[in-house]
């Protein structure tokens, strides 16, 4: 499996720099972690009150990034790992309401990357922020500039830094995806006319191309980060309006996985020659609604099912799309991949660990660790465990 994310600056493997990880794959890479902890759930570090939003936080050079919405302004706040203290912050206003009654504040995570950190706000506003001092850099209204529409729940899929570029589906008629200077945000290219959707792009190299791959409201599309230009796309959404792609694209090998729900379900596309050919593609195998999936030895480990109608927890082998177990009822979350363990956030806020085999479902530990509701993503970083509901930020000590 090979995942390239170039940062543009080194960021140590313990690092959670973004959605994701590190590889933007859910794959935890830093000090072991506990193999289970006992009921009253592992240590808790510290805890502090936070603002709205869905944004979880990224952790680089032992500082945590929030992006969060406090009162009437988008938030980006630097905080000690280790304390929770603040050390910077930089807002700006923000009017962005919910057309669903939906919680208001940001939904993409922030990503720190060459010194810089990089956020995309709920109403389209892209910044660049100095990972050092807080200071503006830059910052580009992407739904004025790119005449973008305001999509059901606002801009939720969180950037993708590669080398000196930061590429964004932002969303617009004629420019469905763009790519920005990272020192200075200037537009570099601008590519297809495909709207927005939530899920977060990746960077891989997938058949001796280095490539950004995107999972668009209409589908995928696989384009040179350079300029744009589009190696492959396929078609993959639902049929009616009314629906999202939300989970990211998984890249293992020359392979690509993509999942939605709304009786979308999900696909295994074989790419050589610049072209892609359907290996197999079906509704009863994973069909993740928000939540990403995560490869491990063979095999994908996620949550089926719409969210509102309760989801379960699944294996299936990536090769055949079969499902090896099913666990009816767990209800909506996160998963990551930890070593040889499953760390999973269920929205009720209750965190488990659990063996990472296809052979059954089996608890090591679980315990309630925060009230719910929980959607945003956390971040494992250095053994450290950083999850937020939409009042609350904690960290939990996961060492070994």
């Amino acid at each position: 499996m090979i995942f390239v994310v170039s940062f543009g600056g080194l960021v140590a493997a313990q690092d959670w720099p973004q959605i994701l990880g590190p590889g933007r794959n859910g794959i935890y890479t830093g000090p072991e972690i506990v193999p289970s902890f006992p009921r009253s759930g592992p240590p808790l570090i510290w805890k502090r009150d936070v603002g709205a939003g869905f944004a979880g936080p990224a952790v680089a050079g032992g500082r945590l990034v929030l992006f969060h919405r406090v009162n009437n302004r988008e938030t980006v706040e630097a905080m000690d790992a280790l304390t929770g203290k603040t050390i910077w912050t930089f807002d700006y206003p923000t009017g962005y309401r919910d057309d669903f009654g939906f919680d208001e504040g940001p939904r993409a995570v922030p990503v720190i990357a060459g010194g810089r950190v990089f956020t995309h706000g709920a109403d389209g506003m892209l910044h660049g922020i100095d990972f050092a001092t807080g200071k503006s850099l830059w910052s580009v209204d992407t739904r004025k500039v790119f005449q973008t529409p305001k999509g059901y729940f606002g801009v939720a899929s969180s950037p993708l830094v590669d080398d000196d570029r930061v590429m964004v589906n932002v969303g617009g008629k004629s420019a469905g995806i763009v790519a920005f200077d990272a020192a200075t945000g200037k537009t570099l290219w601008s590519s297809q006319a495909d709207e927005a959707s939530y899920s977060s792009p990746i960077a891989a190299d997938i058949a001796g191309q280095h490539l950004g791959v995107f999972f668009t409201r209409t589908g995928l599309v696989a384009l040179d980060p350079s300029t744009g230009a589009a190696r492959y796309v396929f078609r993959w959404r639902a049929r009616m309006a009314a629906s999202v792609n939300a989970a990211t694209p998984i890249v293992v090998k020359d392979q690509i996985f993509l999942s939605a729900s709304y009786g979308t379900g999900a696909v295994l596309l074989q790419v050589a020659n610049n072209a892609v050919k359907l290996v197999w593609s079906g509704d009863e195998s994973l069909s993740n609604h928000y939540s990403t999936s995560v490869y491990k030895d063979g095999y994908l480990y996620g949550f089926e099912g719409r969210q509102e109608f309760g989801q379960s927890l699944r294996c299936i082998e990536l090769a055949t799309g079969k499902v090896m177990w099913n666990v009816e009822g767990f209800g909506a979350g996160t998963l990551l991949v930890a070593g040889e363990a499953l760390v999973v956030t269920r929205e009720s806020g209750e965190l488990v660990l659990a063996p990472a085999s296809p052979r059954a479902f089996r608890y090591a530990s679980r315990a309630a660790l925060i009230p719910g509701v929980v959607r945003a993503y956390p971040a494992l970083a250095n053994g450290r465990y950083y999850v937020r509901n939409d009042r609350q930020l904690t960290a939990f000590d996961l060492r070994k």
